[in-house]
This record gives C-alpha cells, sequence and structure tokens, in this order.
C-alpha cells in the first residue's frame, strides 16, 4: 500500500473519534443480523434430565425380525445375516461379540 507522506496527519483525538464511529457502525450492522429469540420459546424446546415425561405419548412402528437378519444372544441386537459369525446351543452371535 503506498503512503502519502505529503498528506496532512491526523491527531489522535481525530483518529479515536473515526475508530469510535467505525465500530458503532459495525455494532449496528450486527444487531440487524441477529435473529430475535423469544426465551420463552427456548425454554420450551429444551429437555432438562430428570424431566417428568410420563404425560408424553411415543408412536413406533416395530417391524419383526426379517428372514435375513438374527438377533444376537449376547448383545440382543438385530443384526444383518452378513454379520453372523457363529450359531451357538443358545443362538447366534455377531461378529462384534465374538
Amino acid at each position: 500500500m503506498a503512503t502519502d507522506y505529503d498528506a496532512p496527519r491526523k491527531t489522535d483525538e481525530e483518529l479515536a473519534e473515526e475508530s469510535l464511529e467505525e465500530l458503532k457502525a459495525r455494532r449496528n450492522d450486527e444487531l440487524t443480523a441477529t435473529v430475535d429469540v423469544d426465551e420463552a420459546d427456548l425454554a420450551e424446546s429444551i429437555e432438562l434430565p430428570g424431566a417428568d415425561l410420563s404425560s408424553e405419548q411415543l408412536s413406533v412402528h416395530v417391524l419383526p425380525t426379517q428372514t435375513d437378519e438374527f438377533t444376537c444372544v449376547k448383545c440382543f441386537l438385530v443384526k444383518h445375516r452378513t454379520q453372523l459369525s457363529r450359531k451357538t446351543s443358545a443362538g447366534f452371535v455377531c461378529l462384534d461379540c465374538d
């Protein structure tokens, strides 16, 4: 960046005033860009640990085990047949548990 050494120099007060004006302008720009969120609406969406959820109802559609799936007897997860490690007298064991 080129510097013009012949230009009149600004005093510290003038520099401080310019920087204050720039800061105020930036602050106003930032204020217009923020979203106004109501704290009451925000608080309703937050669930606290140990909250009483006894009045809530869940609706879940459960599918039965498919023909290409098995339930591991160690971790009790339903896995695809490609995850089958071995068959024991108790049932099937997956690769992760073996």
